[in-house]
């Protein structure tokens, strides 16, 4: 199952703001070159919501064909809609993808139990493995541990994204559910301890730029080398802070064309990073030995 450094990909596009499918054909060799374990292809670090249903599904469908099976592809397919979410996460299954990441329903902010039932229909609907997503920060609702261990009863939700960045809510989440349910990090700056207490590993925006350094920071976390991990972990911590120094993935795509791996494009309503902002963002990729 998956587990390591796994790459929240952004989704390349020209200065016009096309998706990119050159330039994604290189980010995944970047990737396989590179040592990164998972690609999350369409997740929020892609831009997923101002991607239309048939841009989002054949950037899915162009990263499994450019991976070609050398490592595993999960699709963003996570919707507010049951209906929606069900469709794409079966076109994602169609195009060839490993499993879905399905984010908590946004903005109509459901109950618990409407949480439960939405991704017990995604997961009954779609026979493909599916990872839950929990973003507080993003969605407006937090899926609680207790909700999680009725879901991890359901044999194909194999793992959780916890990006409340609280390790203790890992550690209860591995306590409740045991072997049923994996825990990726969603947080990179929290993410050495959260492995540290169990996690099997993390969705990462920081991998991106540095992806050879993320898969050795995972790898010593989940093997409980504290000591390495935090020696890795200290060189990346001003890449992860900076890389949130506007709303994401703004300044991952800044640094991914400052480092000539994509062109500048970005979709409305996400702007380029500010001019005041990118000497951080250099810096810090100065200092995580990026460049």
């Amino acid at each position: 199952m998956f587990q390591g450094s796994m790459v929240a990909l952004v989704t390349p596009m020209t200065a016009g703001g096309d998706v990119d499918d050159e330039a994604l054909g290189r980010l995944v060799e970047f990737h396989v070159d590179n040592g990164t374990d998972a690609i999350i292809s369409v997740g929020t670090t892609g831009e997923s919501p101002t991607l239309d249903p048939e841009e989002h599904i054949r950037v899915v469908q162009r990263t499994v064909d450019f991976a070609a099976g050398r490592l595993p592809v999960i699709a963003g397919a996570g919707a507010n809609s049951t209906t929606e979410a069900v469709h794409l996460a079966r076109a994602s299954m169609d195009a060839g993808a490993d499993a879905t990441l399905q984010v908590t329903p946004y903005y109509n902010k459901p109950t618990q139990e409407g949480m439960y039932l939405h991704f017990r229909h995604v997961a009954e609907a779609v026979p493909c493995p599916h990872i839950l997503y929990n973003v507080p920060g993003r969605t407006g609702v937090d899926l609680l541990p207790e909700t999680v261990e009725r879901l991890s009863r359901l044999e194909n939700i194999v793992g959780i994204k916890e990006a409340t960045g609280d390790p203790a809510r890992a550690r209860e989440i591995l306590d409740r559910c045991g072997e049923r349910m994996r825990v990726y990090s969603g947080e990179d700056p929290t993410a050495m301890e959260l492995m540290l207490v169990g996690g099997h590993g993390d969705i990462s925006v920081t991998a991106n730029v540095a992806p050879r350094q993320m898969q050795a920071l995972c790898a010593h976390a989940i093997a409980g080398d504290r000591a390495e991990a935090e020696a890795i972990n200290r060189r990346l911590s001003d890449l992860h802070a900076a890389l949130f120094c506007e709303p994401s993935p703004i300044p991952v795509k800044w640094a991914l064309y400052y480092l000539g791996l994509i062109d500048s494009g970005i979709r409305l309503p996400l702007t380029p990073l500010t001019e005041a902002n990118q000497p951080r963002v250099i810096e810090a990729l100065r200092n995580a030995d990026v460049l």
